[in-house]
Order: C-alpha cells, then sequence, then structure tokens
C-alpha cells in the first residue's frame, strides 16, 4: 500500500474548488494511476461561498491557517489564495516550516520568486508553480525539463485569455474594445474590473516567470514595457486585417548579443503564423530552441479545471519524490541564477505599422516621408483610407505605413517629428510587427 501524503489548502475560489473536489472524488483513481495517495485534510480561506456551492463538505474548512503549519503530518501546502502579501507571508512560513509548497500564484512570483526559490533550497523543500503560466498548458515542464537540451533563442505568447478574446472578438466581429469587453464580461471572460488583465499586468508577471526559466536568469519584472489593448482602435484592427495581419497581445523574450528584449504590448502577426490562429479565450506559447527548432503549447490559459490540472499535476510530482531531487540537482533556476541586462524598446529591431492622421492637404505624404527618412525609417509599404462621409478639407484621413526593420528608438524620433507637423491632428499609432522567428538550428 502506496505512503498517504497530507496536503493542507490555503484559498479556495473557482481553482481551488476545482482542485480540491478532484483531489477528493479521484483519490482511488490518483493512487492506482500513479501510486501517490493524497489525502486533502484541510481547506484555508476567507470565504467558502465557492467551495460550500461546488458541495466541498464543511468538515475540512479552516480559519486560521496556523493549524495548517502546526500540523507535522502536512507535508505539501497547495497556495491559491491570489494577492501578494499575505500569500508570500504564508508561503515563507510554510517553507520556514518545512513544508513543500504548490502554487498558481503568478503575481507573487514574479515579484518574490528568486526569494521563495532560494528559501526552498534552504530549507530542504520546493517549490512547484506550473499552473502560474498558462492555466493547463504544460509551459513550465517544458522549459525545464523537455527543452533542457536547448539553448531558448525566443519565446512568444498569448497568456492572457481575457485579452485573447477580446481581440478575437474585434478582429472576427468588427467590435470595438469597449463592446468587445462588455461581451467578455457578460459571459465570465473578463472580471468586473478588466485592469489586471487589459492593462497587460497579467502577462508581464507570466513573462517574467517564463523569461527567467527559459533564458536561466533573473528576469525583472518592473523594468518590463506594458502596453495593455484598452487603447487599441477597431480601425487598426481593420486596417492590419487589410495589411495580412491579426493583432494579438503577445508578452515575448528575445536574447540579443547584448541582452535580452523582453516586451507585452499589442503586436500584429501575419494570418499564417501559428499563433494568429489562437482564438477565444485559449493561451498558446511558441518557444524557439537551438537544437529542436519551433515547439508550440496550446490550450485553456483559465479556469478552474485547467489550472487544476496543472495544480494536481505538480502535487503528484512532489509526492512522487520527483520535484524534490530535480530541485536539489538541477541549477537552472532563477535563484541561482543572476540579473540580465534587459534592453530597452529603443535598443529594439523590428518592422512597424504606423498610422497617421492627417489633414488631407497637398504635399501630406512626403512631410511623412521626410520625418521618416530623416530618422533612418525606411518605407515598406502606404495605405491610404477615405473615412465614410468625411469632408477632406477638415475631417482627418488615416495615412497607414508600414517599414522596412528599424531600430525602434530612430522610429521613435520619426514618430515625435511626425505629430509635430502642422498637418497632423491626433497622436500616431505605432504597433510591432513581428515577424516568424529565424531559426537557428541546423
Amino acid at each position: 500500500m502506496s505512503e498517504t501524503t497530507v496536503l493542507a489548502m490555503a484559498g479556495c475560489g473557482i481553482v481551488g474548488s476545482a482542485v480540491a473536489l478532484k483531489l477528493l472524488n479521484q483519490r482511488e483513481y490518483y493512487r492506482e494511476k500513479t501510486g501517490c495517495d493524497l489525502e486533502l485534510r484541510y481547506i484555508f480561506s476567507r470565504s467558502f461561498g465557492k467551495a460550500q456551492a461546488a458541495g466541498i463538505d464543511d468538515s475540512y474548512f479552516l480559519t486560521d491557517p496556523g493549524k495548517i503549519l502546526a500540523d507535522p503530518e502536512v507535508s505539501i501546502v497547495i497556495e491559491l489564495m491570489g494577492g501578494v502579501d499575505f500569500a508570500r507571508e504564508f508561503v515563507v512560513k510554510a517553507l520556514t516550516a518545512g513544508k513543500h509548497v504548490v502554487t498558481a500564484n503568478k503575481a507573487m512570483l514574479a515579484l518574490h520568486g528568486s526569494e521563495l526559490l532560494a528559501l526552498a533550497r534552504t530549507k530542504g523543500v520546493t517549490l512547484s508553480f506550473e499552473a502560474s503560466c498558462a492555466g493547463g498548458i504544460p509551459i513550465i515542464r517544458a522549459l525545464q525539463d523537455g527543452l533542457v537540451a536547448n539553448q531558448i533563442d525566443a519565446l512568444y505568447g498569448i497568456v492572457n485569455g481575457t485579452c485573447n478574446y477580446i481581440l478575437s472578438s474585434m478582429s472576427q466581429k468588427g467590435q470595438d474594445y469597449h463592446t468587445a469587453l462588455a461581451a467578455a464580461q457578460a459571459i465570465g471572460f473578463a472580471e468586473a474590473d478588466p485592469t489586471f488583465d487589459v492593462a497587460g499586468i497579467d502577462s508581464a508577471h507570466k513573462l517574467s516567470i517564463l523569461a527567467s526559466l527559459a533564458f536561466d536568469c533573473q528576469a525583472d519584472f518592473a523594468s518590463i514595457p506594458v502596453t495593455g489593448i484598452d487603447t487599441l482602435d477597431a480601425m487598426d484592427v481593420v486596417f492590419g486585417k487589410e495589411l495580412g495581419y491579426v493583432v494579438k497581445l503577445l508578452a515575448v523574450a528575445n536574447r540579443l548579443p547584448d541582452g535580452l528584449s523582453l516586451r507585452v504590448r499589442p503586436t500584429f502577426i501575419a494570418t499564417g503564423h501559428p499563433l494568429a490562429w489562437v482564438s477565444g479565450p485559449f493561451n498558446a506559447v511558441s518557444v524557439y530552441g537551438d537544437t529542436v527548432g519551433h515547439t508550440m503549447y496550446y490550450g485553456r490559459g483559465a479556469g478552474g479545471k485547467p489550472t487544476a490540472s496543472a495544480v494536481i499535476a505538480d502535487i503528484i510530482s512532489v509526492a512522487s519524490g520527483v520535484t524534490p531531487t530535480r530541485f536539489n540537482q538541477k541549477r537552472a533556476r532563477p535563484d541561482l541564477t543572476h540579473p540580465v541586462v534587459q534592453l530597452p524598446l529603443g535598443r529594439i529591431r523590428g518592422r512597424f505599422y504606423i498610422r497617421c492622421m492627417v489633414i488631407d492637404i497637398p504635399g501630406v505624404f512626403a512631410a511623412l516621408a521626410s520625418a521618416l527618412g530623416r530618422n533612418g525609417v525606411s518605407i515598406s509599404s502606404v495605405l491610404q483610407k477615405e473615412l465614410p462621409d468625411a469632408d477632406r478639407s477638415i475631417d482627418p484621413v488615416p495615412i497607414v505605413i508600414t517599414t522596412h526593420t528599424v531600430n525602434e528608438g530612430d522610429l521613435e524620433r520619426a514618430i515625435r517629428e511626425i505629430d509635430e507637423l502642422e498637418c497632423t491632428v491626433q497622436p500616431s499609432v505605432c504597433i510591432e510587427i513581428l515577424d516568424e522567428f529565424q531559426e537557428s538550428f541546423s
């Protein structure tokens, strides 16, 4: 008979309830499949409404997390509370008490991951976090184990389902941002206050974790340039489609000779790129390694059951002894590495989409082209559209320009010049066009 592993959970919302139900209802299945007998003994939460609605018995509920920490039989603590400060304090206490921790808390890890990993090593326990990035997609395990033979060159991710649902609606249904957001909220794909998602913060938290693992470094969340989707104009989605592009909120990490380029922002990708087909609330991460080339990981990036899948996989890996062995042996972890040079956007080279809103008078395009040329920006294509019912003498018209590869700092200077022109009536819009990564393997 297998030895019983005693578990305790902190936090029992949508994800916690899904994890608890699986552990309680499928205990025998997990024991037969993995040899791990998992006993969920305690559930601490500040509110048990979702747990009760899910049918979880009140006998598991605790209002004092100290009981979890004081029970010597509890060997794995599952942290699903969310937030940062209280969660970090609780995890520190659990690790200090000699308990393994499994968490889905990307914000806590983005801000305090290296500190917590170092503490876990000091105490001879582990910190596992597969569920922190992209829900049920096993991207953490892929980076730590499946791709260990590779130097990772680049990572492109759609890692926020709320944003991807909104952008898919804007692209496929022609909705503006506010209409698409309201529709997402109506069906539960967006929070009542969606700021954390639509401003790109959630994606940046995840990128800092993924980049730290992919590039064996300590990626600094605070240094990641972030632009959300909340200011995206439906006009640019339409023009992008005409040019053969789809807009996605991409979390991008590139290895460059002098450092890493990390960024989160709305980005155009060609309709033929695999990430262009990722629709609705789904997530996907493209990883480019020097040995394997391109691999892509796709699935549901949020929700109770998908996230529970990742949480329980971590629990079983710890209970079976796999994670503790690898945790101690493997040095490719963020707490054992050093901070990396994160390059500012001005140092990045790429292609860009520019939309200028100008009064349509003679010489306008020449003025735009001159501003670009003076700053070393080469034009690839031009698209000019008259807006319906527009009066050319007073109403601005959009001129869309795509560039050849350019230094983003040079482009920024050109845009400042363009926005100071007398004919320009609105700030110009600039969106990166991300081409297929040129794989380095042969």
